[in-house]
């Protein structure tokens, strides 16, 4: 999947609501094949368990998580 598509999947999760916090670091994703779990670690990594993620090291779930942490802190600033 290009970069562009990553993004707007990403993007699309998030404006219908289908990433949830869960605390600790932990989210929780519906993704278009099934529900998945994001983690972010205390140094910001992240990871999922999609297959995707899993084979290439990123996702859309994955990178909704970012977009979603990212917009929270611009708007805490």
């Amino acid at each position: 999947m290009s970069l562009d598509k990553l993004v707007e999947k990403a993007d699309r999760l998030l404006k219908n609501r289908r990433v949830e916090a869960l605390g600790g670091g932990a989210y929780n994703v519906v993704g278009d094949h099934g529900t998945y779990i994001v983690v972010q670690n205390y140094d910001g990594k992240m990871s999922c368990n999609c297959l995707g993620f899993l084979g290439k090291g990123k996702c859309s779930h994955s990178t909704a998580v970012l977009m979603r942490a990212r917009a929270n802190d611009a708007h805490l600033s």
